[in-house]
């Protein structure tokens, strides 16, 4: 269950030049040492980033990149289908371009038919095309009867990926993983490992681009690095930092155009518009159709082109959007059917798309209060889907009970994939209620939630707003401060949005009316109900909104106790 840790208002500065609220919330963090506090407050692009050559095999990547130049040899650039691998895909395709090497060419599998990573017919797909060297992206280290199987057909792979490397290695032409060799920083994504590829290759030489071109190629690395969620520390912090400045300038037409229809201020992009725009509209393109549309809508230099390849993708996003309301809909109805509801909810359908289960199994698991696995099948006929986290439940500790039951499974305490033995999919959900009931008590976990500092709404103004910004930007290993406001009365508590499913508390202060909102949230939802007048205590977060040109400080409640 949620426990929350309050902060300790005995703790001494740390630094006497910083104000006591950015001391407070960088101590939060674990950074206290002066060195650290520099770094962290001031990234710097020219020293703070590792040297790509010291990456696993980076050399050879090169030298095996340099030969098929020479050659003429076909370069097929092989990525993931997801918000990092299509970004990434982008940065090579953006480098062989600038380079002016037009024999290559981008290859992205389908989620649905294909699946993760290579496989013997993309390969065989490949050499028919004349390709003759793959460059894998966020995905290969685990591919070893497929690089072997490249290696038949006479086809060389160059794996770049930042996934965990096994026992055993793919006996490709180089593997560049962060997580092989001695390099000093094992965070990257896969993005900025094809990202750090392309710097070495412009290290060894300039062909004929002014040095700092490549940066403009780090709006890509940032989406990746925030969209992937991976550590926005050390190396990942400038990356993000600097992306989203390239972010706010970026001249991709597509991303031009995505932004105005979303109605965001390109000038002062986010990073909760990559995870909350961008990221989704690219994730949407393979989980309704084919990856592509998202990797030429990043891509493509031509305005109208590229314009059709957004308007594509905001149709599929609002498909997905039904679809998942429709499919929420469908399980709401079974629910209803039954007596008593089990203690894990499992439910499916083979016409289900396992890319989306996973975002009805978070609304079923939010609502249900209960553990939710959700199952469809892919274009192959496997049962694949999603697991979701309720009531504290560690979904590791459920999946390894029930023994026998998946043929894959993996993820961690709160979210989680599998898939499951064809005689078994109607009769897993039982076997999964029993372990459930096995464990009791132990399947829970508890999930302690610490809060950075305690405020008044006084301290809610520009000042605070400035100091937040000197830690963003937020994400994992750089959560979003989180602060305690006690003993407010709001002025008056509403509700908004075309069905009334958003909760808005106003306060008045000296500075004038506060509005304190929470999304998808009524309020009995909270802890506490809130109501007009009466004293409460909001956990919550600060931030400045520039929705619709309209720019306010507004307070984001996460929970009223």
């Amino acid at each position: 269950m949620t426990a929350y840790k309050f902060p300790d208002p005995s703790k001494k500065m740390i630094d006497d030049k910083l104000s006591p609220i950015l001391n407070r919330l960088l101590q939060a963090r674990g950074i206290s040492k002066s060195e650290e506090i520099k770094e962290f407050l001031n990234p710097d692009y020219s020293t703070q980033l590792h040297a790509p050559e010291l990456l696993h095999d980076i050399d050879k990547a090169c030298a095996r990149i340099e030969k098929a130049m020479n050659d003429n040899e076909r370069i097929a650039i092989f990525s993931d289908y997801d918000c990092d691998g299509i970004p990434g895909a982008v940065v090579l395709y953006d480098f062989f371009s600038a380079i002016k090497y037009d024999n290559f060419q981008n290859y992205i599998p389908h989620r649905h038919y294909e699946g993760f990573g290579l496989s013997t017919k993309a390969i065989d797909s490949l050499k028919s095309d004349g390709v003759t060297l793959v460059i894998t992206i966020d995905c290969g280290t685990s591919n070893i009867v497929e690089v072997d199987y490249a290696k038949e057909q006479g086809i060389d792979v160059i794996i770049t990926d930042h996934h965990e490397p096994g026992e055993a290695l793919p006996e490709a032409v180089a593997i560049v993983n962060p997580k092989l060799g001695d390099y000093p920083f094992d965070g990257l994504c896969g993005a900025a490992t094809a990202f750090k590829l392309a710097q070495a290759m412009l290290n060894r030489k300039d062909y004929g681009l002014v040095a700092g071109h490549e940066k403009w190629w780090l709006d890509m690395v940032g989406v990746a690095t925030i969209a992937d969620m991976v550590p926005l520390r050390g190396e990942n912090r400038v990356l993000a930092h600097f992306g989203l400045q390239v972010l706010r300038k970026s001249r991709r037409p597509g991303l031009q155009q995505l932004l105005r229809k979303a109605r965001i201020d390109q000038r002062y992009l986010t990073e909760e518009d990559v995870g909350f725009t961008i990221g989704p509209r690219i994730n949407a393109a393979s989980r309704m159709d084919t990856p592509e549309d998202a990797f030429f809508m990043l891509s493509l230099k031509d305005e109208v082109k590229a314009g059709e390849r957004v308007v594509h993708l905001e149709k599929l996003n609002q498909e997905r959007k039904t679809q998942v309301a429709l499919m929420t809909k469908d399980l709401h109805k079974r629910l209803k059917t039954l007596e008593d509801i089990p203690s894990v909810l499992v439910m499916g359908s083979p016409e289900w798309r396992p890319s989306l289960v996973g975002l009805a199994a978070s609304k079923l698991a939010e609502e249900y209060n209960k553990p939710v696995f959700l199952w469809g099948t892919d274009g192959n006929g496997v049962y694949k889907g999603s697991c979701r986290s309720g009531g504290g439940v560690s979904l590791v500790k459920l999946m390894e009970k029930a023994t026998g039951v998946f043929l894959e499974h993996g993820g961690h305490h709160f979210s989680g994939g599998f898939s499951v033995k064809d005689e078994d999919i109607f009769t897993f959900g039982e076997k999964l209620v029993s372990a459930m009931d096995e464990l009791g008590s132990k399947a829970t976990i508890d999930e302690e939630v610490v809060i950075d500092a305690e405020i008044n709404l006084a301290d809610i103004n520009q000042f605070l707003i400035q100091e937040l910004a000197k830690l963003a930007p937020f994400g994992t290993g750089n959560h979003k401060p989180l602060f305690v406001i006690k003993n407010v009365s709001p002025d008056s508590v509403e509700l908004f949005g075309k069905t009334k499913e958003h909760t808005k508390l106003i306060f008045k202060t000296d500075n004038g009316k506060l509005e304190a909102i929470s999304f998808f949230q009524v309020p009995e939802k909270f802890t506490h109900t809130p109501v007009a007048g009466v004293p409460c205590t909001l956990l919550a977060h600060v931030e400045r909104s520039y929705f619709m040109g309209r720019h306010q400080i507004r307070v984001m409640i996460v929970d009223i106790i």
